[in-house]
């Protein structure tokens, strides 16, 4: 994994986003986020939605055992269609780190980060796993133009209490 920034805490404000949310366990998550992501892709094209910012993986919940709540969205205010539905990323203070490759080692990094700095992230127990206000994993580099994963800069940002 290779550290570009942070890990550090930063204020934001609320952001308009356009997304594709589903339900999928965590072994082959990735596989479908990469289907989201082409079928978002796909309709912002067929609409001429242009982003207002980067394309990211969202966790709602999180249960490795089970399944994960997922959304794959863009930085975009616009209307939604059928499958592709308006939301928002909540303001507030986010510990952020971005990294180039090696998701899982950068996670754990910026957790361990918040736990040793007495943080605590904004997220609750449930029968259906850990739910995040806001679990951001951003894609700083563009996939529409870098398919390769390694390469990607990614910019995680985790909404605290």
């Amino acid at each position: 994994m290779e550290t570009l920034d942070g890990p550090r805490i930063e204020r934001r404000e609320e952001r308009s986003t356009l997304g594709i949310r589903r339900r999928t366990p965590f072994r082959g998550m990735l596989a479908e986020r990469d289907r989201m992501l082409a079928d978002l892709i796909a309709r912002l094209a067929d609409h001429g939605v242009e982003p207002d910012g980067p394309f990211f993986l969202r966790l709602h919940s999180v249960d490795m055992a089970g399944e994960m709540d997922i959304e794959v969205g863009v930085f975009a205010a616009a209307p939604g269609d059928a499958v592709v539905a308006p939301g928002t990323v909540p303001a507030g203070e986010y510990a952020v780190l971005v990294y180039r490759n090696h998701s899982l080692r950068a996670n754990r990094l910026l957790q361990e980060w918040v736990r040793d700095s007495g943080r605590e992230f904004d997220v609750d127990s449930a029968p259906t796993g850990d739910l995040w206000a806001a679990r951001v994993e951003a894609y700083l580099t563009d996939p529409r133009t870098e398919p390769r994963k390694t390469r990607w800069v990614t910019e995680l940002a985790f909404l605290l209490r």
